[in-house]
């Protein structure tokens, strides 16, 4: 079955008769729970919950008990790897054009097992409309449920779960999207929805909202008037005329009246002083093209002007725009933002949303899903599911237009993460902290750079991820499936930089990790970890020896350097995995002899030392890195130095698989078969000054906003006044600007020869940043 239909959209567009695999539209209908749908004017919103069944990678620690040393243990390896079947929850959303309605009721019902589901959740001004072909389509009951409610909860579940949400739109800018952090507290906030009229909604908590004003001028005025002006009926039409007009051949502009500017009050020459003023003066003939703009510049600048006098009342700055006449249209949201720019003086910015379209469904479903409490977890967008942001611009070319989120289908899939996350106590100003050194969005040659380097590293991940399942009967095919799901996201975003938000190296990354998991890759480098494990854990001992034997002085300098050659071993950098696959003998010493020799390029060293000379920390959260001689032989005697000096120590590690980082599990099983061989370990383990803490990310980057509930919580109260970030991912792609309330250290090694140019050096340059909030320097 196919699913295919055709809408003339005018000169710009093409025939929708496309033919598109429905199950990569519908996925997962086969373990659908519940429903709920949004249809608007035009366009469907469907929405519901499946359960998804896919393989995760688990160790499990071998008795080593009656072995009483680590020669004992030779040939046996630390721990077994099993790949086990994980059920976990996921959101599915998908936007389709109403055309298409009948079509896809049809093949949900063909394919819908669960039959446990009775009731579908409904909102939007067609859902009583389509209320009796879904009852019998699907033979659920129709709910509906009220509009603006629906709006608000979505529109909380967005921003409360999904990053780089909002955004403020740029029209002659080179990044058009300028995405915005969400701010910790997203309460309060004034939503502008802006549908056939216009209403003004103050939000201050989840469930406390009020409409406190509206106008009848919307976006029905604008459809309204410009089919009788235009006789052009199609909505997308008129926008598409407004793009291609010249508003100031209809408006009458200042100068046209003053002959220029109107100084004493303020008014430029090109300011409209009057919409459609020429039209009663003026007697020709005006194209449909400009009055379509002049049409849109009233109505923008008149709801600009009424969203700003109630943001001014309410003394409220984040103003949220949303509803069918924004639909991500550029021409519809410059003419917005320009209107509030001008009337507020710059001092409040319009926003909009990446899954504006998605608020009323996403509303209806968390109804319909409130005895499941969906808003105690923490949601993160799945962007191998995804379609993504796409740019609707009539200039686009056909192929683009396809793609576009108007045509014909759009899906947004939300995974929900086994644990709650929230900030790190420690940020300095939550609300001013972004995670990324660099945006790639903004930096072209930074952008093409990475895109070009990630597209070139795809056969060795796809090579990899083939030999981690080398028993697997189809490993090759999914294998394949995978290359080419992340060959086309690399080819999106290329011309989509802003699909998914702000793209940057850490976005790259996580869209990796998910077309993995998607394929059932989950952990391509457990094989490798395992083996580079068991070969550091020989040398633990001799490592630890050698350094106890060392003056203070010295001692200190070789934990560092230790811990900085340590972090050379990173399979994600294609400079070391190109080593390591062809020399099996490179090991800590070689590592030791390429780093760059002090002055390092980022070089605070000095200033640690004199730190160290005075009283210890109180408690020291490190943020590891890499498996293997990175956790073993640098991180462990770097921070067994700290639990000698009398500094608590908390590792807090992924939760999940990322590259060769090391996960929770795996560090829970080093960390006790280091205990049993150091004393040092194994007291701080006992005494509980030595804590392993789970960081709530499977990412090789981190994110300081989005962490575990638990480790903020250990952090808080052990009274953590040192924070150490290590690696590439951790420290220089992210963080590397990160403002903290205590004392940091942000140290790695760069194994990337174009970004090492960039910051100055060379491959295998060494940063190590030690900082101290203003205060405590105070």
């Amino acid at each position: 079955m196919a699913l295919s239909g055709g809408v003339d959209r005018g000169s710009h567009s093409m025939d929708k008769s496309i033919t598109l695999p429905p199950d990569e539209i519908f996925r997962n209908l086969e373990n659908a729970k519940r429903f709920a749908i949004d249809i608007g004017g035009s366009l469907t919103k469907l929405a519901y919950y499946s359960t998804v069944q896919h393989k995760v990678a688990k160790v499990r620690s071998f008795d080593h008990s009656t072995k009483v040393s680590v020669q004992e243990t030779d040939g046996d390896p630390l721990y077994e790897i099993s790949v086990q079947e994980e059920i976990t929850a996921r959101l599915h959303f998908i936007k389709f054009e109403n055309a298409y309605i009948e079509t896809c009721l049809d093949f949900i019902k063909d394919h819908l097992v669960n039959t446990e589901t009775k009731v579908i959740k409904a909102t939007g001004g067609g859902a009583h409309k389509f209320k009796d072909l879904i009852e019998k389509k699907l033979k659920l009951k129709v709910d509906k449920e009220d509009e603006m409610t629906c709006l608000i909860k979505g529109c909380n579940f967005v921003l409360k779960n999904i990053p780089h949400e909002a955004f403020v739109y740029a029209k002659h800018a080179d990044s058009e999207f300028r995405f915005q952090h969400t701010h910790p507290d997203i309460f309060p906030y004034l939503l502008i929805n802006i549908g056939s009229g216009v209403s003004i909604v103050k939000v201050e908590a989840e469930d406390k909202f009020e409409r406190i004003g509206g106008s009848s001028i919307g976006g029905g005025t604008f459809w309204g008037l410009g089919a009788l002006l235009t006789k052009t009926k199609r909505f997308d039409e008129l926008l598409q005329l407004a793009s291609k007009g010249q508003h100031t051949n209809v408006d009458m502009l200042v100068k046209d009246i003053y002959g220029g500017a109107y100084g004493s009050l303020g008014l430029t020459g090109d300011l409209i002083a009057s919409s459609f003023g020429k039209s009663a003066t003026t007697d020709k003939e005006f194209s449909k093209e400009d009055m379509a703009k002049s049409l849109l510049h009233m109505i923008s600048n008149d709801i600009g002007q009424l969203a700003c006098l109630y943001a001014k009342l309410h003394n409220l700055t984040r103003v949220y725009f949303g509803g069918f006449f924004i639909r991500g249209h550029p021409v519809t949201m410059h003419t917005i933002t320009y209107s509030i720019n001008f009337f507020t003086k710059g001092e409040v910015q319009a926003l909009f949303l990446r899954h504006e379209g998605y608020l009323g469904a996403i509303g209806a479903f968390l109804k319909g899903a409130e005895e499941d409490n969906p808003n105690q977890y923490s949601w993160g967008e799945n962007y191998a599911g995804s379609s993504g942001l796409m740019s609707v611009s009539p200039e686009l070319n056909p192929v683009q237009r396809a793609r576009s989120g108007t045509f014909p289908f759009d899906m947004l899939e939300m995974d929900r993460l086994e644990r709650q996350l929230v900030n790190l106590p420690l940020l300095q100003d939550p609300t001013s902290y972004i995670p990324d050194t660099v945006d790639l969005t903004e930096d072209v040659l930074a952008r093409e750079y990475w895109l070009y380097c990630f597209e070139e590293a795809l056969d060795g991940v796809v090579k990899r991820a083939i030999a981690s399942q080398k028993d697997q009967p189809k490993a090759v095919e999914r294998a394949e499936k995978f290359r080419q799901k992340y060959r086309h996201k690399l080819q999106t975003l290329r011309h989509q930089p802003f699909a998914y938000g702000s793209l940057t190296v850490r976005s790259l990354l996580d869209t990796r990790e998910h077309c993995l998991n998607e394929f059932n890759f989950p952990d391509p480098y457990s094989k490798i970890k395992q083996k580079e494990n068991d070969m550091a854990l020989k040398y633990y001992l001799k490592v630890v020896k050698s350094v106890e034997e060392l003056s203070w002085e010295q001692r200190q300098f070789t934990l560092v350097k230790g811990l900085l050659a340590g972090n050379v071993f990173d399979w994600g950098a294609k400079a070391v995995s190109d080593v390591l696959e062809s020399d099996p003998e490179f090991g800590f010493e070689q590592a030791k002899q390429q780093l760059q020799e002090r002055p390092w390029l980022v070089d605070a060293y000095n200033q640690w030392i004199e730190r160290l000379k005075g009283p210890p920390h109180k408690c020291a959260l490190f943020f590891v890195d890499n498996s293997g001689i990175d956790i073993i032989l640098g991180v462990f005697p770097f921070i067994r130095e700290l639990l000698i000096r009398g500094t608590e120590v908390v590792l807090a590690s992924n939760s999940g698989p990322a590259l060769n980082d090391v996960t929770n599990s795996e560090l829970q099983i080093l960390t006790e078969r280091i205990a049993a061989m150091d004393p040092v370990i194994h007291t701080a383990l006992k005494e509980d000054r030595l804590a392993l803490v789970q960081n709530g990310s499977s990412s090789p980057c981190l994110d300081l906003s989005r962490l575990d509930k638990v480790l903020a919580t250990v952090v808080r109260e052990r009274g953590t006044d040192l924070v150490i970030i290590e690696g590439m991912g951790r420290a220089i792609h992210t963080n590397y600007y990160a403002m903290l309330s205590c004392e940091s250290l942000k140290l790695a090694v760069i194994k990337n020869s174009w970004l090492a140019e960039r910051l100055g050096g060379k491959i295998f340059s060494v940063v190590f940043k030690y900082e101290v909030p203003s205060k405590a320097q105070g």
